[in-house]
């Protein structure tokens, strides 16, 4: 397939290059035009600004936030005015479903098609293949884009014509992890404070109780208070939950937990902790009781 890929951050350089070694046609744009050089010298075609990534078949944005994706969608040379009738527009960036509803619109009335396909894993799964695809939108369309899915992830999972449906199940999914990563947080402070190893403990956990992935990954940053480089940035884990509150907020849905964690987020951010990975929201149940 003949595309483009906009957005080589920690996530989007993974998938781009496993596109292009699944033998698809990849011209990358980054807005640090050093962040296109190693994909450049893996023979992908580099492109001088967002219009021009938008020749092929199809384009993908992976990109920071809501702003980040209309900048360069709706821009005078953005996505928008620069992709063929016909071509498609995969979002994969994690965005609102408002913002999701209004690129649909917008792709439908230039005669181009929009799918939502947000991504479930860290940069280490981006990276080898293993990403989870949660797709929507016109089934022909993301019929078209799937040798582009198997090729950077494991599986896909199509939640039907309505894009923002994609977003807001990736929304609520990262509303779960967030609320993992606190209950964990917390759980750690408890046994910890009185003297337990937290490696113990998690194995104890992992072993038993709570097997899934993402008790073990978490836990292990958890435990071992790995939280820089970030794999996620908290800022991003932030943003994250105040989509899903905006979402549940339109649907009239309370969600006290998401107002919690926004809270805790916007703790950490206001501590000077922009650089650390989401995960490190753990940290704050163990300081509120005195052992940080």
């Amino acid at each position: 397939m003949k595309l483009g890929f906009i957005g080589l951050g920690n996530m989007g350089s993974g998938i781009a290059a496993n596109a292009l070694a699944a033998g698809h046609e990849v011209t990358v744009y980054n807005r640090t035009a050093a962040k296109m050089q190693p994909l450049v010298q893996k023979g992908a075609k580099p492109a001088n600004d967002i219009k021009g990534a938008c020749g092929g078949e199809a384009v993908i944005t992976m990109l920071a936030d809501d702003n980040a994706v209309e900048g360069a969608a709706f821009g005078a040379e953005g996505i928008i005015a620069g992709l063929a009738k016909g071509a498609i527009h995969v979002c994969m960036s994690t965005i609102g479903a408002a913002l999701s509803e209004r690129l649909a619109s917008a792709h439908a009335d230039a005669g181009q098609r929009f799918v939502a396909a947000p991504v479930f894993g860290r940069p280490d799964a981006a990276a080898a293949a293993k990403l989870f695809i949660v797709a929507a939108g016109d089934k022909d369309a993301v019929d078209a884009c799937m040798p582009v899915f198997n090729s950077i992830g494991q599986r896909t999972f199509y939640f039907g014509l309505k894009p923002q449906y994609a977003n807001l199940v990736k929304l609520s999914g990262n509303f779960l992890i967030a609320s993992v990563i606190e209950a964990l947080g917390e759980a750690m402070a408890l046994v910890g404070k009185a003297g337990i190893d937290l490696h113990q403990y998690l194995d104890l956990l992992t072993s038993t109780l709570f097997s899934a992935p993402v008790y073990q990954i978490y836990g292990n940053l958890i435990a071992g208070k790995k939280f820089e480089p970030a794999g996620f940035a908290a800022p991003l884990g932030q943003k994250d939950i105040r989509l899903a509150l905006a979402a549940a907020e339109t649907l009239r849905v309370p969600m006290p937990l998401a107002s919690l964690l926004r809270d805790r987020f916007l703790t950490l951010l206001a501590g000077g902790g922009e650089a650390l990975d989401w995960s490190a929201i753990s940290q704050l149940a163990a300081r509120d009781s005195g052992q940080a």
